[in-house]
């Protein structure tokens, strides 16, 4: 393994789960919960995402330290900030860069996440919070993800990434 190929494997980081939502419907207002169950290729009980292995998008997750990155890029006072609910994201997690699971699998609670993709800005956000929302959020929405084992997940739970195999993959036994 190529020392580049080594710093990627390794993630001394580990998260935590600083807010938790779902979408009932489409479109609708944010839940924000305590706790919530992600269901294998189903996502999040209560969240409106399409389920089925094939979707890419069963959960939406969203740095907490970015949430300051895009209030100063649109300009935002304290008074009014752009909160997370705001972003339409399922999960928050503060203390690791999101970007560091990009072909990774990694677990919160008791869940077993795998990560599909970025979570770009969609021109709705544009419409909700104004003009230059979508610049601001590019780069900064985050990641989405499947489920891969099911479990429950609980604001403070952390998140940690699984181990590569010895072939440079994630390993995952779903015993």
């Amino acid at each position: 393994m190529s020392p580049l190929h080594e710093l990627i494997a390794e993630v001394p980081q580990t998260g935590r789960v600083c807010w938790i939502g779902v979408r009932p419907e489409s479109r609708a207002d944010m839940l924000e919960l305590d706790a919530v169950e992600a269901r294998r290729e189903a996502g999040l009980t209560g969240d409106h995402a399409r389920p089925g292995a094939r979707n890419a998008r069963q959960v939406t997750l969203i740095q907490w330290e970015h949430l300051a990155v895009i209030n100063s890029l649109l300009g935002r006072s304290e008074d009014q900030p752009v909160v997370a609910q705001d972003l339409r994201r399922n999960l928050v997690i503060r203390g690791i860069n999101l970007f560091s699971l990009k072909g990774r699998r990694f677990r919160i609670g008791q869940a077993i996440f795998e990560t599909t993709g970025w979570c770009q800005p969609c021109a709705r956000l544009e419409q909700r919070l104004g003009r230059g929302t979508f610049q601001a959020v590019r780069g900064h929405g985050g990641i989405t993800a499947r489920v891969i084992e099911s479990g429950i997940i609980r604001l403070d739970d952390e998140l940690r990434v699984e181990p590569l195999g010895s072939d440079g993959y994630a390993s995952f036994n779903p015993g």
